[in-house]
């Protein structure tokens, strides 16, 4: 590999200067790989173009990236698509990170929208564990429960995740007819409960009236990640200022806030 000379050799890149002894050929295959965070795809004169060098030059360092998994060719277009090793990375840098970093900002946005406490949790077996929490400043709020650990059933987040199972899932929950209860308002019966978790799949979003602790009320919204863990996100309210247009919002921005932390659970 030779030093590069060229004017596109010392460009200025978005992520930093460049390096003092820049390597030409090992430059222009990470700026093919580059172009996969705007294209799909990458033809053999697209990369020749790109990097204004010849079909054969950008051929080489295509088989080379082949070589090592980075791309893959596609049989019918013979185009260059993002490889397994390309995948792999991606997958393990991001399994790395913890999962309450990757939702803080969505948890973030709707304590900005909303005001109230906002919960990350994920499914126990059949509890639910608060994982992450924001906190209201309000005078009068619901205080943070995380680390904590209830009953699914019993809380607007449980029944979320519950949701997303099978009736044979859920019985395997819950062999016993009766259920656990925190208030008057919980739901200890389990033919109660499935007519709830049947209900919060024809809305979207599951709520909580009193059901885990005395004047408090949520809405929630779950998500499934692509290794089949459970997680649920929510609002908590106190009881007095929760309305049921106040309610609907919040299924509404829920729903919203789980779609974009669904792209980021792997």
């Amino acid at each position: 590999m030779r030093l590069m000379t060229t004017p596109q050799a010392v460009e200025v890149s978005r992520y930093g200067p460049p390096p003092q002894y820049p390597i030409e050929s090992v430059d222009n295959a990470l700026r093919l790989l580059l172009l996969f965070e705007t294209r799909p795809s990458i033809r053999l004169t697209d990369a020749s173009k790109y990097l204004s060098v010849a079909s054969s030059t950008a051929h080489r360092l295509l088989g080379m990236l082949l070589y090592r998994g980075f791309v893959r060719q596609n049989p019918e277009t013979k185009a260059y698509e993002p490889g397994q090793a390309l995948s792999s990375i991606a997958f393990a840098i991001r399994r790395q990170v913890d999962v309450g970093t990757l939702v803080r900002p969505a948890m973030e946005r709707l304590f900005k929208a909303t005001g109230e406490t906002v919960h990350f949790a994920t499914l126990e077996g059949s509890n639910t564990h608060f994982l992450e929490a924001v906190e209201s400043q309000r005078a009068v709020r619901v205080a943070s429960r995380q680390g904590a650990t209830l009953p699914a059933n019993c809380t607007a987040t449980g029944k979320a995740m519950l949701s997303l199972l099978t009736t044979d899932q859920l019985h395997a929950l819950y062999p016993e007819a009766k259920l656990p209860g925190l208030t008057k308002g919980s739901i200890i019966s389990r033919t109660d409960l499935e007519n709830a978790l049947q209900t919060i799949r024809d809305i979207g979003y599951s709520t909580s009236r009193e059901e885990s602790e005395d004047g408090v009320m949520s809405v929630a919204v779950a998500v499934t990640s692509p290794s089949g863990k459970y997680y649920g996100i929510n609002v908590s309210v106190p009881a007095h200022r929760m309305t049921e247009q106040l309610r609907t919002e919040l299924g509404t921005m829920l729903q919203t806030a789980a779609e974009d932390i669904q792209s980021l659970l792997v």
